[in-house]
């Protein structure tokens, strides 16, 4: 079984439900906050559901870790691009590339302003916590945006007591950040992840049957859309 198809089984995770005929059509999304071709496909993948207007559509995030070797404090951003590429100036070209493409989809890539590499398993735990609250959506934009174009540290707390705060997540997220409330959660998911074979993201499991592996245009998540249909 190839990491395609193995990785439908991903949404049978926490949050995914089984859908019933007159259920929206459900699309699970496997990512990372600081995956740039994840927001790519955040941006393509609302541009599909608005193609298909005459479909109802529950969107759910699910935790995944692009590099997991990072430690809870994360690394600082030159340190780890010089480790994993050579230099931080072996980056650029791909940086280069994604910022003209963000231009089309209307994200505003500031890589400059980034300076931390962080662990994600806290800002993983927000859109847990947004999901619950029907804010799952809005935490992942929020969490995009403040990575990938105002260059905050999302691997640190105090800014993601924050950026919950931003799109009106209740409760004292402070103290259950502390606390260790639902790590051992978001990082089964991630190790299940792992295990089902998805090794790149984004991930799109549509309809808990068919999945598509990486920023595809809009126009190609509306053909899967409609061969899971037919499935």
């Amino acid at each position: 079984m190839n990491d395609t198809s193995r990785a439908t089984e991903a949404a049978k995770r926490p949050h995914a439900t089984t859908g019933t005929r007159n259920a929206p059509f459900s699309i699970d999304v496997i990512s990372d906050v600081v995956c740039p071709w994840c927001y790519v496909g955040k941006r393509r993948l609302e541009r599909a559901i608005g193609l298909l207007p005459e479909r109802q559509f529950a969107v759910r995030w699910h935790p995944f870790r692009l590099d997991p070797t990072i430690p809870p404090g994360g690394i600082d951003r030159v340190e780890y691009l010089a480790k994993k590429f050579g230099s931080a100036e072996a980056i650029a070209p791909a940086y280069a590339n994604l910022t003209a493409l963000g231009e089309q989809e209307g994200i505003d890539f500031r890589f400059d302003r980034i300076t931390r590499s962080p662990n994600t398993i806290d800002a993983h735990r927000l859109v847990r916590w947004a999901s619950i609250a029907g804010l799952g959506e809005a935490m992942v934009e929020r969490l995009f945006r403040a990575y990938f174009t105002e260059g905050t540290d999302v691997g640190d707390r105090e800014a993601l007591v924050g950026l919950a705060a931003d799109v009106g997540l209740a409760g004292d997220i402070a103290g259950r950040l502390v606390s260790g409330d639902d790590v051992a959660e978001v990082t089964e998911e991630v190790e299940e992840a792992y295990r089902i074979g998805v090794s790149g993201v984004p991930c799109f499991i549509i309809d808990r049957r068919y999945a598509v592996v990486g920023a595809h245009p809009a126009e190609t998540l509306v053909e899967a859309i409609g061969r899971a249909r037919t499935k």
